[in-house]
């Protein structure tokens, strides 16, 4: 039987997004949490994120939507090529779905201020060992500097990302649960606009099996996404990075845009450098220990439902705990099977909007081509917004709500149930 006050303690892995918001969500139950962070010190700022409006409902019951501001600024998008042409392009605006957009950091920063302080967070810590039996979990915890201690939990979540430690050391290794898509994501902060272009402009050079996408904020400097496709996704990290990155995007002249972002990229203070792959699990949970957001799932970027997952599965990973105090075990099984459908059909989107960030085929690069050249005839545009009708309708559905019941009409994003 489980205690039923603060004494309930869990560890939280991981000082991200989905970490903190557990944490966030754990005390807000009643739970005392401690946090743990393979890092020495918290990560800030961060590549583009979309919040769409399953997302922001979740941040609204964890009290942290007042704390983020939607940073389009509402400039143009274009498509380009390398000799400097350019014509109206795609942009979010053009995706189903109102998605606010923003960088990791604001959302970690949000849900960090938001979190007490005297909320336990131990930094260059993470778990070696994890045992459980029916009463909770025993987990030796090591520091860098070389120290280690076993402690008791009533719960363990993992939210430590793709690469996870805690679904390693009881799932199983990554081999077993990692679907690669054989692409590559590099991402980073630009110092300022592209030349020819105002700091408020998306813009998109598109390739064949190559891409460069360039994320503008109100704000701030706008961010960069290169994406290319690779048959071995292992060598991809034998070679110094920007080196590897420019023989991609070669041989050929880059032009002044994407020379400009490629030199960017060899003095940017922090770059995602990394595969895409997507997290796939018959089950999320076991016995007392649970993963969250991409530890679990990862719908990859190509979705863009990183964050609203992982703020939407900690808000329910609380409402469960709390509803089911008697039980982790039932409350962790109520809570997978709320959030299963709507992750895997998240999961198909991440999949099936590959082919518009990354076109692996010269039928997807010229279908995308004339997707972009026919999109603003009305016809063309009804049809692209039908073919992404579902998407739309699932990324803004507050599926966290505990009342979901299947994605039909969307729950207004500023519910606050």
């Amino acid at each position: 039987m489980d205690a039923t006050d603060s004494s309930r303690r869990a560890l939280v892995v991981g000082l991200g997004i989905s970490g903190i918001a557990t944490a966030l969500r754990l005390r807000q139950i009643g739970w005392t949490p401690v946090i743990v962070e393979r890092a020495t010190a918290r990560r800030s700022g961060g590549y583009f994120i979309a919040l769409f409006g399953a997302g922001r409902a979740a941040a609204g019951r964890l009290g942290i939507l007042d704390r983020l501001t939607d940073r389009d600024p509402d400039g143009d998008s274009y498509d380009i090529d390398r000799a400097g042409r350019r014509r109206p392009g795609l942009s979010f605006k053009d995706f189903p779905g109102q998605p606010w957009m923003m960088t990791r950091g604001d959302v970690e920063e949000a849900a960090f201020a938001a979190l007490p302080s005297d909320v336990e967070i131990r930094y260059a810590t993470m778990p070696t060992r994890i045992e459980q039996d029916t009463d909770g979990v025993n987990v030796t915890l090591a520091t860098t500097a070389g120290t280690e201690v076993t402690e008791r939990f009533d719960l363990v979540v993992g939210a430590d990302g793709l690469r996870s430690t805690v679904r390693r050391l009881v799932f199983g290794p990554d081999e077993h649960h990692l679907r690669p898509m054989n692409c590559m994501a590099v991402a980073y902060q630009l110092p300022g606009a592209l030349p020819g272009h105002h700091q408020g402009d998306c813009v998109i050079l598109m390739e064949h099996r190559r891409s460069m996408w360039i994320f503008p904020f109100k704000d701030r400097p706008p961010t960069v996404l290169l994406s290319y496709y690779t048959d071995d996704v292992a060598a991809e990290f034998t070679r110094p990075m920007a080196e590897r990155v420019r023989e991609v995007f070669g041989p050929e002249p880059t032009g002044r845009s994407l020379g400009a972002a490629l030199d960017a990229l060899e003095s940017a203070e922090h770059v995602l450098f990394d595969s895409v792959e997507q997290v796939h699990m018959p089950r999320w949970h076991r016995g007392r220990v649970v993963l969250v957001g991409d530890a679990a799932w990862c719908v990859t970027l190509y979705a863009g439902m990183g964050a609203s997952t992982g703020l939407a599965g900690a808000d329910l990973l609380g409402t469960m705990l709390a509803r089911h105090p008697h039980s982790v075990t039932k409350a962790l099984a109520r809570w997978e099977r709320h959030l299963r459908s709507p992750i895997d059909d998240l999961q198909g989107n991440g999949l099936q909007m590959r082919s518009l960030f990354v076109p692996v085929t010269l039928a997807e690069l010229t279908r995308r081509k004339v997707m972009v050249r026919a999109g603003r005839l009305p016809v063309i545009s009804r049809l692209f917004i039908r073919w992404q009708e579902k998407a739309g309708r699932m990324k803004e559905t507050d599926f966290a709500h505990p009342d979901f019941a299947g994605f039909g009409p969307a729950r207004p994003a500023h519910a606050h149930a």
